[in-house]
């Protein structure tokens, strides 16, 4: 299948997209790492559950801001949250159990989860940005009735 005009980004485009996952994700992961330290930390939950439940909240947060302000995607959401979804229904299982197995081993718990997150920031984008978004990049209108009305003035 070859890529219509509106898939091809330039360069710069490319980059200013890897720029804008990159630190929403890094906004996601301060999210992830506050809510599995007050999890583990400060209600001593074992850290399987802890690390599932920060997971849940960052990738909320961060498919909502991806999907509006990196991708710029009016693909339907339902759909776009299935696919993730997918992606999910096999990296979270991965991912508690070699946390948990490695927790279990020794390691230590921010070492595990700080791998585990650097792995999701690069599988996640490359599933963002090659199955779910692929033919729909750019394609969000912007509406006057989205400003806030400090940006009118």
């Amino acid at each position: 299948m070859q890529a219509t005009e509106q898939e091809r980004l330039t360069g710069k485009e490319n980059i200013t997209q890897v720029t804008k996952f990159l630190l929403f994700s890094i906004s996601a992961g301060i999210i992830q790492v506050i809510v599995f330290t007050l999890m583990f930390e400060a209600l001593h939950v074992p850290y399987w559950l802890s690390y599932l439940t920060a997971l849940i909240a960052s990738v909320l947060y961060n498919f909502t801001v991806n999907r509006r302000f990196t991708f710029k995607s009016a693909n339907n959401i339902p759909l776009a949250m299935i696919q993730l979804g997918i992606y999910y229904a096999i990296f979270t299982p991965l991912s508690t159990w070699w946390g948990d197995a490695l927790v279990g081993i020794g390691w230590h718990e921010y070492i595990v989860l700080g791998l585990t997150m650097v792995t999701n920031l690069i599988t996640e984008f490359c599933v963002n940005r090659f199955v779910i978004y692929r033919n729909s990049m750019n394609t969000r209108a912007t509406h006057t009735s989205e400003r806030t009305p400090l940006s009118t003035l």
